[in-house]
């Protein structure tokens, strides 16, 4: 089927995909898109970022990631940004049905491929996988060149610019732990967790610890209506 796309099979580089989503019925439809339409052979399924968390430590890397927003684990783009950390050379794809503009955007930001809404026609999944496999930028992307990020918005984007073990950091300093037990909590030198704040407040372009946490409830305010 990649053939279709003027890409033989033998060529296309998409050839294994997880689906991150609660909704069986979802991912048997999508499933059956990326096998029978899309050329994709492998395409495993997890119901949870943990799960997906879990399934890419243990080194099992797909070509390509498809992530909902709502998933019962994840609180506003926390989601976004802990995968794109745990997989920083995958191309993801967010697939949902939150599709407000900021929430695209923010998304966007937080360096996803493409950004495709539920209800998109099965056209609009093939372009996207096509796009990304040509290693183009996908459409959805153009949206970003129309305004300049807002303040929000860059927040996402220089979160997802930690690492994995720097968001786990973030995570707990926003819990009030101190660095001592954060040592404790990840079996680390309190040096080492010292050196990762440090860098964590570069990243973000912040000089307190507060500072730090105020850019992480970003996360979380990115999906709740602005008042009024």
């Amino acid at each position: 089927m990649a053939q279709a796309f003027g890409i033989s099979d033998a060529d296309y580089p998409l050839r294994s995909a997880l689906i991150v989503d609660d909704h069986p019925l979802f991912c048997d439809a999508l499933s059956m898109t990326l096998t029978g339409q899309v050329g994709i052979d492998q395409v495993d399924a997890v119901g949870s970022l943990g799960a997906a968390l879990d399934r890419l430590a243990g080194g099992d890397m797909p070509d390509v990631i498809v992530l909902d927003l709502n998933l019962p684990d994840v609180n506003g783009l926390d989601g976004v940004v802990r995968m794109r950390q745990a997989a920083p050379a995958t191309p993801i794809i967010v697939v949902s049905s939150m599709d407000e503009l900021r929430v695209v955007r923010s998304a966007l930001r937080a360096g996803v491929s493409a950004f495709v809404p539920k209800h998109a026609e099965r056209g609009a999944f093939r372009e996207a996988f096509d796009t990304i496999a040509r290693g183009e930028v996908h459409s959805s992307r153009r949206i970003l060149e129309q305004t300049a990020a807002t303040p929000a918005e860059e927040a996402v984007a220089r979160l997802a610019l930690l690492t994995r073990q720097q968001g786990k950091i973030l995570q707990l300093v926003s819990a009030g732990l101190m660095n001592k037990q954060i040592a404790h909590e990840l079996s680390i030198a309190e040096t080492t967790v010292k050196a990762h704040i440090t860098a964590i407040m570069r990243k973000l372009g912040v000089q307190t610890r507060t500072q730090a946490v105020l850019f992480a409830q970003e996360l979380s305010f990115t999906l709740t209506p602005p008042p009024g």
